[in-house]
């Protein structure tokens, strides 16, 4: 089931860089609420409070709850913007999201148990993670935060496929639908290739030779 997370907003009166730039001195970050059949909304928040919330990976799948002075808005983060060098959150965009409206949204993997499986605990072999990620189609109500990914079964040489992904109840993979090409790997095993020195070429051996004539 999906989880909502509150986060406490102000609407924003100002508009322009001058006013952003204002903002952000002030310890503010400007941001729009948009979507859902109503009118685009400027508002502001807390830095520190988003970027505490940043830090968390549900800031950016969840659904997050923006309250305004009790008026409560169900949004998604569709952009964040952040400055070139310093860590600090320039300005937000975020997309009201309706409970009869399907969504798409990437969401976290989560791979468990690869320690404990044959190929984790086999040595010289490599377990890859080829996505840490998958976008999913579903109602609201129904988006996971995450993904889990089970791989207590990987042997040595299995491929693990976006199709084996267990996804929870009312959740799709439009990707999946596109056709049996992008049915991707998600999990490699495979044993680490060993570098050998290529065998020298003819002319190079003759040479080697040569040189240990002369030396005789």
């Amino acid at each position: 089931m999906a989880k909502s997370h509150k986060i406490s907003v102000q609407l924003r009166k100002d508009e322009g860089k001058g006013a952003s730039r204002r903002l952000r001195r002030a310890g503010s970050v400007p941001a729009i609420v948009y979507g859902g059949q109503l009118d685009p909304v400027s508002i502001q928040l807390s830095h520190n409070d988003v970027f505490l919330a940043s830090q968390n990976e549900w800031f950016y799948s969840a659904i997050l709850d923006l309250d305004l002075n009790g008026d409560v808005q169900k949004v998604l983060l569709r952009d964040m913007q952040r400055h070139p060098f310093k860590p600090l959150i320039s300005h937000l965009d975020f997309q009201r999201v309706r409970d009869d409206q399907d969504l798409r949204v990437r969401v976290p993997l989560h791979f468990l148990n690869q320690e404990t499986s044959v190929a984790g605990k086999t040595s010289g072999v490599i377990v890859t993670h080829e996505l840490n990620e998958v976008e999913v189609s579903c109602l609201p109500k129904n988006l996971p935060e995450f993904i889990e990914v089970d791989l207590s079964g990987l042997n040595v040489g299995d491929i693990v496929h976006l199709s084996e992904i267990k996804l929870p109840e009312g959740v799709e993979i439009p990707e999946l639908k596109l056709g049996k090409e992008h049915d991707i790997a998600i999990v490699i095993a495979k044993h680490a290739k060993e570098e050998v020195d290529p065998a020298p070429a003819e002319g190079e051996a003759a040479a080697a030779d040569a040189k240990k004539d002369d030396k005789k």
